[in-house]
């Protein structure tokens, strides 16, 4: 193998490696709609960017270094993606599973904290969907994509049904009110 192309394996590895930990990183630390991002979100993203990307490159700060590392990311990116379209349950590890966060007009606070949301996140959402009160929806789930949707009490819910019933389960009320 020509030497050119060894020189470039320690950016490959590193971007790989990389690539794969923050996956990770930002799969176990929650997710949030990406067309809504805070302060915050936009500052890890930022400081994650500018952190790894000298060792990505693996302080090697040539224009072969650089492509070869975009090239990795999207390759890599591209390879990933093919596998989960095509595996459910590293589908479910990799982007996670819908959270159900309201159910027949309740808020269910174990599932709130589990998504990482507040109370004001999803009022602030079912807001945006035109909605006023909790109670007025027989369902509202947070997506894989971290999209919050909304379902009112008076729809008729027929595709979807399987899926709910697929989420853990809401606390039962008690009957003591």
């Amino acid at each position: 193998m020509p030497s050119h192309l060894i020189a470039l394996l320690p950016p490959v590895l590193h971007t790989l490696f990389l690539y794969l930990f923050l996956i990770l990183g930002l799969r176990i630390f929650g997710r949030r709609q990406m067309g809504q991002l805070t302060i915050l979100d936009l500052a890890i993203i930022l400081l994650l960017g500018s952190a790894v990307e000298t060792a990505m490159i693996a302080a090697n700060t040539s224009l072969a270094a650089g492509l070869a590392s975009a090239v990795t990311l999207l390759a890599a990116n591209r390879l990933l993606h093919f596998i989960v379209c095509r595996s459910r349950r590293l589908r479910r590890a990799v982007l996670g599973s819908p959270v159900l966060l309201i159910h027949n007009g309740h808020l269910i606070e174990e599932h709130l904290k589990k998504a990482g949301l507040v109370e004001a996140d999803v009022l602030e959402a079912i807001r945006e969907r035109g909605y006023c009160e909790v109670d007025e929806l027989r369902y509202a789930v947070m997506e894989v994509d971290g999209s919050i949707n909304a379902v009112p009490c008076n729809a008729a819910v027929k595709r979807g049904e399987r899926d709910l019933r697929q989420m853990p389960a809401a606390p039962q009320e008690s009957a003591q009110g």
